[in-house]
């Protein structure tokens, strides 16, 4: 087999535990021969419609089978995938698939872009199976190699437009790699799989460290604090990962207090940290977090705080994935001393190859001596234990959605009645943290706040769009004009 990359596993999984299953999804259980004969079907399909080594396969939808089919299909041909976040308006997919030159698009349910969005499309709940039983079962012998693309994962960009991180079959193997190592996953593994796999951390670090393992995992369309408590006593679901609003949606859920949870091992929580009540309540069902830190250029796992650690350690992202390194560097870029704040760099296997089509925003984040600049500030204890503190970007992460002002302020500045604005992080206590847009009005404009909201609304994703508007006669700004947004966020911190 000459193809080293993602697109063999199915095979190789099914020539090892060809009868164990793989995959579970509304009541249908998969095992790896059957998921590799799919796949093998699929890769004709997008074969015969001119998919080529190289070419970029989309997707957009839901959690289903097909997004896992579609990924390997890809890999398969040495094509490259391209997932798409379902919350996204359809201008903002019209953009990433033209972007991104994607040669189809295969469809799902759960997202209300329009129909058209100039690609030919694949629909997975009409015709799919039919074109699956039709395709030769044959095995295509494309050589792919480690440094190859895989996928382009699109993350909001800080000068208003998406960037896509170009992440290599090597990249993610590595990744799960680590997470193997450092999360001691097992070959027994049921990993329920609810927060959307078109973000890196559902995908890379659950569902495809359990399939490489040989483990099974369920798919499910979308978080249900009720149904996600059914399954995991159901199903003895032994993983599963969250952003912390999840994890809390859980506790809160009504049957709470005597579901079985007897069979988890691991609970991976990301996208910000744990609140120390949350932990707590898990500690008192006998349950302890691991936490993440990561982002979708490193694939995504930078930092991992075991669940042995995560009392001792309150707050800190944890210590480096085993095959990574992570350092916190001053502004003169020397290591910052013991609890000195400090910007995080990352290096290692499964840091991308840079951003699609965009070689000066590669370089500007990428070091020819290989480390990666994240962006956010830390601390390191004595011990060599990571503390994030704060975000170089005016990143805002919004139930472990990322929003970029930026590219919301862009769109404000559409308005005609904005002279000015700046969008800042607030407290939630649901979400962790909003959007709040502070803005100048143009001389003889009316205050209307649902008016600038609707105006995002048409061209946004609902989480992208600010909880609220303040009308202010004008910005703070720095002696060289820049808006001061620090000063923003603390005025405006108690108020959403």
């Amino acid at each position: 087999m000459r193809n080293e990359g993602i697109g063999s596993w199915p095979r190789r999984r099914a020539r090892k535990t060809p009868g164990r299953v793989a995959v579970v999804h509304d009541g249908v259980d998969r095992t790896y021969r059957e998921l590799d004969d799919r796949v093998t079907r699929l890769a004709h399909v997008l074969h015969a419609s001119g998919v080529r080594r190289g070419d970029r396969v989309a997707y957009l939808g839901e959690n289903h089978p097909a997004f896992l089919e579609t990924l390997f299909a890809a890999g398969v041909l040495g094509a490259v995938f391209v997932p798409l976040n379902t919350r996204l308006a359809g201008e903002e997919l019209t953009y990433l698939l033209a972007d991104s030159g994607s040669a189809v698009l295969v469809r799902g349910r759960g997202c209300d872009a329009p129909a058209d969005l100039g690609v030919p499309v694949l629909y997975v709940h009409d015709g799919y199976e039919e074109r699956l039983a039709a395709a030769p079962g044959t095995a295509f012998d494309e050589p792919v190699f480690a440094d190859d693309p895989c996928l382009i994962m699109y993350t909001s960009g800080t000068t208003g437009r998406p960037k896509g991180a170009v992440l290599t079959h090597g990249n993610i193997t590595w990744n799960c790699l680590n997470v193997l190592v450092d999360l001691d996953l097992a070959g027994d593994e049921v990993t329920l799989v609810t927060a959307p796999m078109f973000h890196t951390a559902a995908l890379n670090m659950t569902c495809l460290p359990t399939l490489l393992k040989g483990g099974r995992v369920l798919v499910e369309p979308a978080f249900r604090p009720e149904p996600a408590l059914d399954l995991i006593a159901r199903h003895r679901v032994t993983f599963l990962f969250g952003v912390p609003t999840m994890f809390d949606a859980l506790a809160s859920a009504d049957s709470w207090g005597w579901a079985d949870l007897s069979s988890v091992r691991t609970m991976l929580c990301g996208g910000a940290p744990v609140p120390e009540a949350l932990i707590h309540t898990y500690l008192e069902r006998g349950l302890s977090f691991v936490q993440g830190y990561g982002m979708t250029e490193t694939s995504p796992g930078a930092l991992c705080l075991d669940r042995d650690m995560s009392r001792r350690k309150a707050g800190s992202a944890g210590v480096p994935h085993f095959f990574t390194d992570v350092r916190v560097v001053g502004a003169g870029g020397a290591d910052a001393g013991e609890d000195e704040p400090g910007e995080v760099l990352v290096r290692g296997p499964n840091v991308m190859r840079g951003y699609w089509k965009r070689p000066a925003d590669t370089r500007a984040v990428l070091a020819g001596d290989g480390w990666f600049r994240s962006g956010d500030v830390a601390t390191v204890d004595g011990d060599g234990y990571v503390f994030i503190v704060d975000r170089i970007k005016d990143l805002i992460i919004s139930g472990g959605e990322n929003i970029y002002p930026a590219e919301v302020e862009n769109l404000l500045y559409e308005h005609p009645d904005v002279a000015e604005c700046a969008v800042i992080g607030v407290p939630h206590d649901k979400w962790g943290e909003v959007g709040k847009a502070v803005v100048v009005l143009r001389a003889g404009a009316v205050p209307d706040e649902a008016a600038l909201l609707d105006h995002l609304r048409r061209r946004l994703g609902r989480y992208k769009v600010p909880a609220s508007v303040e009308f202010v006669p004008a910005l703070p700004r720095s002696a060289a004009g820049k808006v001061l947004k620090p000063q923003l966020r603390r005025e405006y911190a108690t108020r959403t």
